[in-house]
């Protein structure tokens, strides 16, 4: 039978199967944005609501009662951060037999046709619980997905990340952690939007608050920007970054002065905190990211109007997708079981757009017979239940449905990544680390 191209990815398929191939699209689309809708609509709810532990831990109650305000000036530092050693708990989750990634390596294998997959070598997969976080904790849901790659691939940060235990901890306890690295002068403007105190707060966090907390522990957690060229000027410039030679090409030269703002994308969970806040009794939150807000500087009120302000252009979005191919492809990589997947040394990117966060753990491009390639993200997304995303994966059934991501489904006008560099900072580029900087990529 001669096989058909889809209209919407271009790939070939069988023209039996064209009419359910085309329709899985938007199946696929419909989840992802019933998915950002429904964590807007909780965290919206949970926000109105008073502040409290978001977690029944044994330890709950003690890390509450840990002195890290900065009012306690009489406290140092280092006993602040022993106390809380000492303290932090070790974050339940459901673990997957045998290996997430040995199990998605295994069905990538398993695919027919001309493909090549790239992926990161080890992470776990924290899903978002409805009696914890629900609506509102995807943020920190992708940090312990990072902390799991980081802590069982990388030695170096296995010794420093809270406290060399060599765990991923509980929300509570990484909401303690960003306290500390506050408090130790990292992003300030971010610290100062949350006045200082992000303990028992549902409120949504983003890239900027990622990389502060990483970067904390002498990890170097860097931010990366796409959206359009409007935008530019919102999006300061990363110095140092291992991709800055690359950036610039791809940028066509044009580097900017680096200024101390957050990235765009903590801009809108800023304002919409903002928003929802002035619904509240308190209503006295102020966002630390800008004295100008980046809907107001639009001449729009909110950032939730720039899908209609910018024509999305899946070309333009081509750019994410060559970034993050490049990115995985870099340095060090090893065969898995055959040729069609490639272990990676790097660490899983964080994820953010407007509505929701997720971790890119890869990425994979199918060659066609028309000579053209299809590019897919592979994903993993805290909203997703891990027991049904373990049974997928072995019995090698709808785990696509889970995992991969066209560029079709790139919808957004502007997307943020934050990842993690090799090796540890030391004290001079700490003081560096302290502000929060990104580098800047056209759509």
């Amino acid at each position: 039978m001669d096989p058909s191209s889809c209209p919407f990815c271009h790939l070939e398929v069988p023209s039996s199967e064209l009419e359910w191939h085309a329709n899985s699209h938007f199946e696929v689309e419909d989840e992802d944005e019933q998915l950002a809708a429904r964590d807007l609509e909780f965290a919206q709810q949970l926000a109105l609501a008073p502040s409290s532990p978001p977690s029944s831990s044994m330890n709950s109650q003690a890390i509450s009662d840990l002195p890290i305000s900065r009012c306690d000036a009489q406290i140092s530092m280092e006993d602040k951060v022993s106390c809380l050693i000492a303290l932090q708990t070790r974050t339940t989750f459901y673990e997957i037999e045998h290996g997430l990634m040995a199990l998605l390596r295994d069905c990538l294998e398993s695919e027919r046709g001309n493909t090549t997959s790239i992926v990161s070598g080890y992470i776990d997969h924290f899903q978002s619980i409805p009696s914890e976080d629900v609506g509102w904790g995807c943020g920190w849901r992708n940090i312990q997905m990072l902390s799991s790659h980081l802590l069982m691939q990388r030695h170096e940060a296995r010794e420093v990340l809270f406290g060399g235990w060599g765990f991923v901890p509980d929300i509570p306890s990484l909401q303690r952690w960003l306290e500390i690295a506050w408090e130790k002068g990292f992003d300030e403007l971010g610290s100062d939007h949350f006045a200082n105190n992000i303990y028992g707060s549902k409120k949504w966090i983003g890239t900027t608050e990622c990389a502060a907390l990483f970067r904390s522990f002498g990890l170097r957690a860097r931010i990366v920007d796409f959206g359009p060229k409007e935008l530019e000027s919102f999006y300061p410039l990363l110095p140092g970054s291992s991709l800055g030679k690359e950036v610039k090409r791809i940028h066509n030269g044009g580097k900017r002065k680096a200024i101390q703002v957050c990235g765009p994308m903590d801009r809108y969970l800023l304002a919409r905190n903002h928003d929802v806040s002035q619904a509240s009794s308190s209503g006295d939150e102020k966002s630390g990211c800008s004295s100008i807000p980046l809907g107001d500087s639009l001449g729009s009120k909110s950032n939730e109007n720039l899908g209609n302000k910018f024509t999305r252009n899946s070309k333009g979005h081509q750019v994410l997708i060559d970034w993050i191919w490049n990115y995985f492809s870099d340095k060090n990589f090893t065969k898995s079981g055959n040729r069609q997947v490639v272990v990676s040394d790097k660490t899983p990117l964080y994820f953010q757009h407007d509505g929701h966060s997720r971790t890119v753990v890869g990425i994979q491009v199918k060659h066609q017979h028309n000579g053209m390639q299809q590019h897919n993200l592979l994903i993993l997304d805290p909203g997703h239940r891990t027991a049904d995303l373990e049974r997928s994966l072995k019995q090698k059934v709808g785990w696509q449905k889970f995992i991969k991501r066209g560029v079709h489904t790139l919808k957004k006008p502007q997307y943020q990544l934050c990842y993690i560099d090799t090796g540890i900072a030391n004290r001079e580029e700490v003081e560096l680390l302290k502000t929060i900087e990104s580098v800047f990529l056209e759509f």
